[in-house]
């Protein structure tokens, strides 16, 4: 025989249960918020992130301090923001952004000086202007030379915009100095002749060898390029491999004496080195890599295996060096390495 339940028993349970679906519910739309909001943000970030890349600054400043609200102690973001804000010629602002952060590290320090060396070369330095090109110039270099640069430059572009299929947003910047204090920050060894820090720096006495000059300004255009690719850090062996096959000053000279470097030494900057002979190993080395992955290129003609070794380039700052290299040349940095020693010795 089947006992009646008791109906305050009833009441309390549908109470409970009530209440429990209300909890549930609630809960679920805080889920639901948190998880929009979440999804929102990581868009966000993506966009930035897209942004920087592809150099726009002013998108990317907009998402930077959007973000900055939320998140208004993280570090990362601040640089970013500091970053943006050089990449924009903004030097005062800059400089006193990193003054009124809270913290420092060496990376805020770099932009702060650099930001305060460049706002003295945009005051000090004259100035003449191309299509694509801005050249500063120290002192009162021959107006001739000034235009050749420029000349030579403006080929040198359309060459690589056809070579790569790759036509770079922001105008470049040619700095012609005279004495060391336009040369860029920090020291160099003897055998560097120009450089490419964001501005491509050459000594004004060059433009007097054209034999020397153009190969230059080809080999540190391309350097302009590969940063307007890809907006983080490539391998130092690529860059300058990619740069020393497009100058073609070195093609065909024979493999140095003397031992070949380290894997490790052709992923850091070369101008740490300051021995003539082993930069000279660095450098034929770096081309002799970029060389082999271009031979693994089966696409006819110049043109696109240099339009591919763009979108390689590209794709280093989503997948990785290897990763994107396995997936357009089925190897990795150290394989390729490797096949370089076992062919030239």
């Amino acid at each position: 025989m089947v006992q009646s339940k008791n109906p305050v028993i009833i009441v309390v349970c549908v109470a409970i249960l009530l209440i429990a679906a209300v909890r549930i519910i609630r809960s679920y739309g805080d889920f639901s918020k948190t998880r929009a909001e979440f999804e929102a943000h990581e868009q966000m970030i993506a966009e930035t992130n897209e942004c920087l890349s592809a150099g726009e600054w002013a998108c990317a400043e907009r998402n930077v301090r959007a973000l900055l609200k939320a998140e208004p102690n993280d570090t990362n973001l601040q640089l970013h923001l500091a970053h943006i804000l050089l990449e924009q010629e903004r030097y005062d602002e800059c400089v006193a952004y990193v003054d009124s952060r809270t913290f420092s590290n060496k990376d805020l320090i770099y932009l702060k000086e650099k930001s305060q060396q460049l706002k003295k070369e945009m005051e000090t330095l004259g100035v003449e202007r191309s299509a694509h090109f801005r050249v500063e110039f120290e002192g009162r270099p021959a107006r001739a030379d000034v235009l050749e640069a420029l000349t030579v430059l403006e080929i040198a572009y359309d060459s690589l915009c056809r070579l790569f299929q790759f036509y770079p947003e922001n105008k470049m910047h040619l700095v012609l100095y005279q004495t060391a204090e336009y040369q860029g920050m920090g020291s160099r060894p003897d055998w560097v002749g120009a450089i490419f820090d964001g501005k491509l720096r050459v000594p004004v006495g060059l433009m007097q060898y054209y034999e020397l000059y153009r190969p230059i300004l080809f080999h540190e255009l391309t350097h302009a390029f590969v940063r307007a690719m890809n907006r983080n850090s490539v391998p130092l062996w690529l860059n300058e491999g990619v740069a020393q096959v497009v100058d073609g000053s070195r093609t065909g000279n024979p493999r140095p004496e003397g031992a070949p470097p380290i894997l490790e030494a052709l992923t850091e900057p070369f101008v740490n080195e300051k021995r003539t002979e082993n930069a000279i190993r660095l450098y034929w080395y770096s081309q002799a890599m970029v060389e082999q992955l271009l031979a693994r290129d089966l696409s006819p003609g110049v043109g696109p295996k240099f339009a591919h070794i763009r979108e390689f380039i590209a794709e280093i700052r989503i997948l990785g060096v290897d990763k994107a290299m396995d997936k357009h040349y089925g190897v990795t940095t150290q394989k390729l390495y490797d096949h370089v020693i076992s062919v030239t010795h």
